[in-house]
């Protein structure tokens, strides 16, 4: 998919490639466009292409085919140290030799800065990170999230262009991961600093991004806002590795407008939305998000779809109820239901209707 460049682009990617052998393309004829001020994420399982476009906006590794700009200028021949780029890495890449003012110096020393100047901007660059008091420690004297602060102290201190961040909170045990993702995006409003962020972790995408760019197979698979991308998958990959999703297996048998048949493998007959379908005859693959399917009968509307099911598990997960059911052949299709007071408990083996709205239930791509 092609996100056509526009006037105001800052950064942007025309029909860029890149091949390790000479032979297979790692990143497959990359179009992509993004405004100044914005966040960025792009997000993939290992091998998809996402770092190696990262590496290529650094200058680390050079496009085999097409044209990186920067600003509106081309940057495939200038060197990293020259684009202006700051970069955080999941490993801090800090120096244990030196103090954290020290770490946050050195870039300012390479571009020949005045000492009283330096001192100036490593001070307010520690103050953005609120870590204005540990100037004089050393990083094995800090704590993972500190350090992880210094790293991006260090690539915001010489007011860098661009900022970009490889797997920067990989490191990190979950509820301080979680607490940098706001930090991060919270300095980078108040900034208003344009970022490109690479992850695997997709929750950290949607936490964090202003847009999504999803990869697999060295191309970009949907790129849009991140409830857009959870609301609207456009085709199976995306549904499948956004979010958790309920998947039916089936044959389209008729197309209307915005409306199509499919008849389930399990003989079952619903309607759909035809997103991403071949046509008449095909196999689809329908999406169904779990938190989107109802089996209060109070709660269903008249033009719900209802399917049988059977219960195989219920699990109480303190503000959710997560049941797994056996639904049209699917032995794994999940519900999410809200802890409230009116809420329905199952138990494993109880037959029950469950529904849910057409026009949340989408035929994808077989």
């Amino acid at each position: 998919m092609a996100d056509t460049a526009t006037e105001s682009a800052f950064v942007e990617f025309e029909r860029v490639q890149k091949s390790y052998d000479g032979e297979n393309l790692v990143v497959k004829d990359l179009n992509l466009s993004m405004p100044k001020g914005e966040f960025l994420t792009m997000l993939g399982p290992s091998g998809s292409g996402k770092t190696t476009c990262l590496m290529m906006l650094a200058g680390f590794e050079t496009a085999t085919h097409g044209e990186i700009k920067l600003g509106g200028k081309p940057i495939n021949n200038i060197p990293p140290h020259k684009r202006n780029i700051g970069m955080v890495f999941q490993n801090y890449a800090l120096f244990p030799h030196m103090t954290v003012a020290e770490n946050l110096s050195f870039p300012l020393e390479v571009r020949k800065m005045g000492k009283s100047e330096r001192e100036a901007k490593v001070k307010r660059a520690l103050e953005m990170v609120q870590m204005g008091a540990f100037g004089g420690r050393r990083p094995a004297q800090l704590s993972g999230g500190q350090q992880q602060r210094i790293a991006l102290a260090r690539a915001l201190v010489f007011e860098a262009d661009l900022v970009l961040m490889d797997e920067p909170l990989g490191a990190l045990d979950k509820q301080l991961r979680e607490h940098m993702q706001f930090e991060i995006k919270r300095i980078a409003d108040n900034l208003g600093i344009t970022v490109v962020y690479v992850t695997h972790d997709q929750t950290e995408a949607l936490t964090m991004s202003d847009r999504v760019a999803v990869f697999d197979d060295g191309r970009i698979q949907q790129l849009d806002p991140p409830d857009v991308l959870y609301e609207e998958p456009k085709n199976s990959f995306v549904a499948q590795f956004i979010g958790e999703n309920n998947t039916l297996e089936g044959v389209v048998q008729e197309i209307k407008g915005d409306t199509c048949i499919v008849k389930l493998d399990g003989g079952e007959v619903i309607d759909a939305m035809p997103v991403n379908v071949a046509g008449v005859g095909e196999r689809t693959r329908v999406s169904i998000r779990p938190e989107r399917v109802e089996f209060n009968k109070d709660r269903l509307s008249p033009d719900a779809h209802t399917l049988k099911a059977t219960v195989k598990e219920f699990i109480y997960m303190g503000d959710i109820f997560r049941t797994r059911l056996s639904v049209a052949g699917n032995e794994d299709f999940v519900v999410k239901t809200r802890n409230a007071p009116d809420a329905v408990r199952l138990e494993p083996g109880q037959q029950i209707d469950i529904g849910w709205l057409p026009r949340d239930c989408r035929a994808l791509d077989a």
